[in-house]
């Protein structure tokens, strides 16, 4: 007996043409009337599930969260037993994934609040929370490799947590700008030799001492 898959909800379409229409198109750009058009839906389906295009932006953040979560979870960096290693795991893995069009590997909601940081609270603080949720995931293997290391340094988890979404925040605008993902692919491994350095420095100094 083969079960049919169940056809995805009107909030659910909405949702993934979010994600395709707001990284090819930016927030401002991208209209109620695009993301009906992406999703198959009418205008009354999208305000039956959304008051707005902000409070579509915010769930949209949200969702983004959930489902990238899902995906790094799964990553194969996580299967290495030294936290180190898998700090420098996750690096070869975002710069491996680097795949597609610039749309199709780029930040949802890096892209969103660039542009609405100052006039759309709610969407930035939605952005915020995905972001720094993604960081402290991260930030939990640098705890891990700093203890495993005996790294006595002036610097936080937390800082360097942040520090590489900073880093790929930064190399997406850049691919962005260059139109392909080689310049963010160059990012990231500067990105990798600065956090050996961090780490085989830090451990020097503690010998030194």
């Amino acid at each position: 007996m083969t079960l049919r898959s169940e056809k995805p909800s009107a909030r659910a379409r909405i949702l993934k043409a979010a994600f395709a229409v707001i990284r090819a198109q930016g927030y401002a750009a991208t209209t109620v009337d695009d993301l009906c058009a992406a999703a198959g839906v009418t205008k009354g389906a999208f305000f039956h599930h959304f008051k707005s295009k902000e409070d579509l932006a915010v769930a949209a953040a949200d969702d983004w969260s959930e489902t990238t979560s899902d995906f790094f979870a799964r990553a194969p960096y996580h299967d290495h037993s030294d936290p180190l290693d898998r700090v420098l795991g996750y690096i070869d893995f975002r710069k491996a994934i680097l795949t597609g069009t610039v749309p199709e590997f780029t930040c949802l909601v890096g892209t969103m609040v660039q542009e609405a940081y100052e006039t759309h609270p709610a969407i930035r603080d939605a952005v915020d929370r995905s972001i720094s949720g993604h960081a402290a995931k991260l930030e939990a293997d640098i705890e891990e490799a700093m203890r495993r290391h005996r790294l006595d340094a002036d610097w936080s988890a937390s800082g360097l947590a942040l520090h590489t979404q900073a880093v790929l925040q930064g190399a997406f605008i850049l691919a962005k700008a260059r139109g392909g993902a080689a310049i963010a692919a160059d990012s990231l491994d500067h990105l990798r030799r600065y956090v050996e350095l961090l780490f085989k420095d830090s451990g020097r100094k503690g010998a030194q001492g």
